[in-house]
């Protein structure tokens, strides 16, 4: 029975092909309006505060994350970095993806302390400004924009890693008895307005970390990867998962992993 109610409640919210293609044309609209934005992307003045923090001398330790913060590029590198990430960091002893890793750069290099910057990491509707690490992340970003991602999956932490977010993206759950795969399993999936990409495939997956983090503009918020996945679990109906966690890097990993070999745009804008 409950399973039986479950599928009634998500055909009337996913639907196939044929009703996408009702919407077809409103969806070209979108992309050619949000063609045109990118000319003029918000997101670059993120970057540029972005790059501000980078290079700035801060925390109890007064120390710029230029000078002290490896991204896997070598300290203070951030070109291609981006593309790069989620990978493994030995003196982390964690996989990390970018985000994640500038937090504990944050922490660990420049003293701030991880329960300050997680009481409000992502910009909310009504916020003027964003949080530091939304700049950091936008720069860092930035910086690998063209590039192709490029995660190191030969390395057996990463694969695990990777593996490890597959088998989350199918794990079903919570009062909807959903997983990610609900909504990201298979082509062909749309809520209302909204085209899902399969995560599985490797169009999909670009789909899925292409233009984050991004300029939301029914929020004028610049807003994150690791905020994405913290809504979907909000939409699963399941307890958000602590920001930076090592959950929400493995799902990171999991749709980067296959994204591998397509091209980043750089930040981006979205609804």
């Amino acid at each position: 029975m409950k399973r039986s109610i479950v599928m009634a409640t998500a055909l009337t919210v996913t639907w196939s092909l044929p009703a996408a293609a009702q919407t077809k044309d409103a969806n070209a609209e979108f992309e050619k309006f949000r063609a045109e934005m990118e000319e003029s992307n918000p997101a670059e003045l993120f970057e540029l505060k972005g790059e501000e923090l980078w290079k700035a001398k801060r925390g109890p330790k007064n120390v710029s994350l230029a000078e002290s913060c490896d991204l896997g590029q070598g300290i203070g590198k951030v070109e291609g970095a981006w593309v790069k990430m989620p990978r493994y960091f030995a003196d982390a002893d964690a996989v990390m993806d970018g985000e994640r890793r500038i937090v504990w750069c944050m922490t660990e290099k420049q003293g701030f302390k991880f329960a300050d910057i997680a009481k409000k990491p992502f910009q909310g509707a009504n916020d003027n400004n964003a949080p530091d690490i939304t700049n950091l992340v936008t720069y860092v970003a930035s910086a690998s924009k063209n590039m192709k991602f490029d995660m190191p999956l030969h390395d057996d932490k990463v694969r695990d890693a990777y593996e490890t977010g597959k088998a989350m993206a199918a794990y079903r759950a919570g009062p909807y008895d959903f997983s990610c795969n609900t909504c990201h399993g298979a082509d062909g999936k749309r809520i209302r307005m909204q085209n899902l990409p399969n995560l599985s495939s490797p169009e999909g997956a670009l789909r899925g970390v292409q233009g984050w983090p991004g300029y939301r503009m029914t929020g004028g918020v610049m807003l994150t990867s690791q905020w994405r996945m913290n809504d979907c679990f909000r939409q699963q109906r399941f307890p958000e998962p602590k920001y930076a966690s090592q959950a929400v890097t493995n799902l990171i990993a999991y749709m980067t992993g296959n994204a591998n070999g397509q091209m980043y745009k750089g930040p981006g804008i979205k609804r």
